[in-house]
C-alpha cells in the first residue's frame, strides 16, 4: 500500500487513470534492475527512482571519469576515481528516499548473471558491447525475463523490448534481431568515435518509459520492434519484426 507521503510524491501519477494507485503500486512492487551505469544508466536510474520503483540494483564495475561528465549526468567533478555504484546510490537515495536501492559492484559475466538477474523482474540493458549484449540476452532467456534494450553511436540510437511475455509466448529477443558474428568485435565504440552528449539522456528516458509500461501494464511496448532515432535529422522510426 502507499503510504502519505508517497500519496503526494506520486499525486500526478495518481490522476493518470492509466497508472493510478494500482499502477503506482505496481511500481512501488516492482524490482529491476539496471546494467551499466554509464550514459543511458544515468538517465534510467534517475526517471525510475523519481517515479516510484521500490526496488532498484545498479551494476557497473567503472569508475568515473573526466571524459564521462560530458553525458553521464547523475556524476560531478568530485566524483572522479569513485566507483559508479557507489556514487550513483549516493545520489538516488537523496532523490528518493524510500527506495531499496542493492550495489552491484562488479562485471556482469556469464557466470553471476543468471544468479543475479534471479532477484528481479525486470532488466534494462545499458551496456556498451555486444559481448555484455548477449550475457544480458542469454541470462534473460533462461530466467524466462524481459529486459529493456537501448544503444547509442554518435548521433543515432535504438531502444526495444526483448523476451516480453505475450499471450503466453515470448517476444523476440536480441539474439533473433542481431545474431551474433565476428564482425561485431571490430564495432567502433563511444569512446572510439564520441557521441553527441543529450543522446544517452534521450533514449535513456525512452528506456524508462517503456520499464514503465512493462510493469503497470499500459499502453504498447517496444515488442518486436525497434525504435530508430537520429538526432542530426530528428527523424524517428519504428522497425517492426517477428520471430522467423
Amino acid at each position: 500500500m502507499l503510504d502519505k507521503e508517497e500519496i503526494k510524491r506520486y499525486a500526478h501519477h495518481l490522476q493518470l487513470p492509466e497508472i493510478g494507485i494500482e499502477g503506482q503500486q505496481k511500481l512501488k512492487q516492482a524490482k529491476v534492475l539496471v546494467v551499466g551505469a554509464g550514459g543511458l544508466g544515468c538517465a534510467v536510474l534517475q526517471y525510475l527512482n523519481a517515479v516510484g520503483v521500490g526496488t532498484i540494483g545498479v551494476m557497473d564495475f567503472d569508475v568515473v571519469q573526466l571524459s564521462n561528465l560530458q553525458r553521464q549526468v547523475l556524476y560531478n567533478e568530485s566524483d572522479i576515481g569513485n566507483s559508479k555504484v557507489n556514487c550513483a546510490l549516493e545520489k538516488l537515495k537523496y532523490q528518493n528516499s524510500k527506495t531499496n536501492l542493492i550495489p552491484h559492484n562488479e562485471k556482469l559475466t556469464e557466470f553471476n548473471s543468471q544468479e543475479i538477474f534471479s532477484n528481479y523482474d525486470l532488466i534494462v540493458d545499458c551496456t556498451d558491447n555486444f559481448e555484455t549484449r548477449y550475457i544480458v540476452n542469454d541470462a534473460c532467456l533462461k530466467n524466462n525475463q524481459a529486459f529493456i534494450y537501448g544503444a547509442i553511436y554518435k548521433f543515432e540510437g535504438q531502444i526495444a523490448v526483448f523476451n516480453q511475455l505475450n499471450d503466453g509466448n515470448r517476444s523476440v529477443n536480441y539474439r533473433d534481431l542481431f545474431p551474433e558474428n565476428k564482425e561485431q568485435q571490430t564495432f567502433a565504440s563511444c569512446a572510439d568515435v564520441g557521441v553527441v552528449g543529450v543522446l544517452p539522456g534521450i533514449v535513456g528516458l525512452l528506456q524508462a518509459n517503456e520499464v514503465i509500461k512493462v510493469i503497470t501494464g499500459v499502453g504498447d511496448t517496444l515488442m518486436n520492434k525497434l525504435l530508430l532515432i537520429n538526432l542530426l535529422s530528428m527523424h524517428f522510426e519504428i522497425m517492426h519484426y517477428n520471430k522467423k
